[in-house]
């Protein structure tokens, strides 16, 4: 049997090792920094302490137990070496017969050391963690400060970035200003702080239709949300973030939304990388020039499918679509029959606003309001790994939106001043 490893389990790389569960020609190492695989669209509602982290998380080991030829290990990928098919990890050394590169995108702060310094990126479950952390004990700070200004400082939050993570977070945030604020903290009754969602484009959502951006713009502006397009946050120094316009927003929590970069994979030559770190690979999602090395998912790009002449969008679909089909195209090779070249499906995306408001982009149709937001919920559940992790989230959504009263407001990282 052949040897695949295949570093990242996120959508695409998962996706690929379950449907190679149990087959004769290979054996397949998942490899991961985390020892569980996580469900990044629902990450927003880790950070704001509306759901569990538990709730979008399952081990690797748990998922794999009675897949026999799949194996996890545990590690961080430090090089590749082509030459040798084997690669170097944090933990130790693997060899293999095909290379998978799953790893996805990290934030891309532009090389803004103050912002990689002080900003709260929201790409991992620890971030997810940090932020809600980070809100909570602002909001404390905020009940004990003695001046308005203090007070205002700690209340403000400014989101970078108008994407569906951006307007996600905004709409949770104000959601929870309205419905929690004055119930936990009734010592500060009137609310001084704002919450800013500064993006550099002319609209929100803008990989979405025209009905879908203007149905975010006006619901977010109804909740209160400070929307400033055609802005760019340049800087955060001192506790201001200084914004393209010349304005300054006085704040204690930035948090960054806006824009990736693929995971840098050392030993791979230069030629094959292209723009944003994305990895060049071919029709059947072979990196050029190599015959045993894929990559696959948001971290690589591909101009081989007519419909997508300049790269995929870094969409889920996409990444679980690739690790479909190579798994096929493995079948494919073992079996010397012809590959099939990938073409993406495009099936719509969406994004949720607030309680009960989401939109929904299919390819012939738009809609909005509550149907939409039973839609959203119903397709996000869907992917979730393990039928408990399903039961849970449904009714832990369901008691948190009927009662605008979720449990999970812990401070379990207290600073030392706190």
């Amino acid at each position: 049997m052949k040897k695949i490893v295949v570093i990242g389990g996120g959508f695409a790389g998962l996706n690929l090792a379950k449907k190679l569960t149990n087959n004769k020609h290979y054996d397949v190492t998942v490899v991961d920094i985390n020892n569980y695989h996580f469900f990044p669209p629902l990450l927003y509602q880790v950070s704001t302490a509306f759901i569990e982290a538990s709730n979008i998380s399952y081990p690797y080991r748990k998922l794999f137990q009675k897949r026999k030829n799949i194996r996890f290990y545990m590690g961080s990928l430090l090089k590749v070496n082509p030459d040798l098919k084997t690669i170097e990890l944090d933990t130790g050394e693997l060899n293999y017969d095909y290379l998978v590169l799953a790893m996805g995108t990290e934030t891309n702060f532009f090389g803004n050391q103050n912002i990689i310094d002080n900003a709260l990126p929201m790409k991992t479950i620890d971030d997810a963690l940090k932020i809600r952390n980070h809100i909570l004990l602002c909001m404390e700070r905020a009940v004990r400060a003695k001046s308005l200004s203090e007070k205002v400082r700690l209340a403000n939050i400014v989101i970078a970035g108008g994407g569906p993570t951006g307007v996600e977070m905004g709409g949770m945030l104000a959601e929870m200003a309205r419905n929690i604020g004055k119930k936990d903290y009734p010592e500060s009754a009137s609310n001084v702080g704002n919450i800013y969602l500064i993006d550099n484009g002319d609209t929100l959502l803008g990989p979405m239709s025209t009905k879908a951006q203007t149905e975010a713009y006006n619901v977010l502006n109804k909740l209160g949300v400070k929307i400033q397009l055609n802005t760019m946050v340049k800087d955060y120094v001192d506790g201001e973030v200084l914004l393209s316009s010349g304005k300054k927003i006085t704040t204690a929590t930035v948090i960054w939304a806006t824009g990736v970069i693929g995971k840098e994979v050392v030993g791979l030559p230069a030629e094959t990388i292209t723009r944003g770190r994305r990895i060049l690979v071919d029709e059947i999602n072979r990196v050029t020039g190599f015959d045993a090395i894929f990559s696959i998912g948001d971290q690589c790009f591909q101009t081989s499918d007519k419909n997508y002449p300049t790269g995929h969008p870094q969409l889920a679909q996409v990444a679980l679509q690739q690790g479909t089909l190579l798994a096929a195209n493995f079948n494919r090779i073992a079996e010397n029959n012809a590959t099939v070249p990938f073409s993406y499906s495009d099936k719509g995306s969406m994004a949720i606003i607030s309680k009960y408001r989401a939109v929904v982009d299919l390819p012939k149709v738009f809609f909005s309001g509550f149907f939409a937001w039973l839609v959203w919920l119903f397709i996000h559940i869907l992917p979730l790994v393990g039928f408990g992790n399903k039961l849970k989230l449904a009714f832990n959504w369901t008691w948190s939106f009927f009662t605008n009263d979720p449990t999970l407001r812990l401070i379990i990282r207290r600073g030392k001043n706190d």
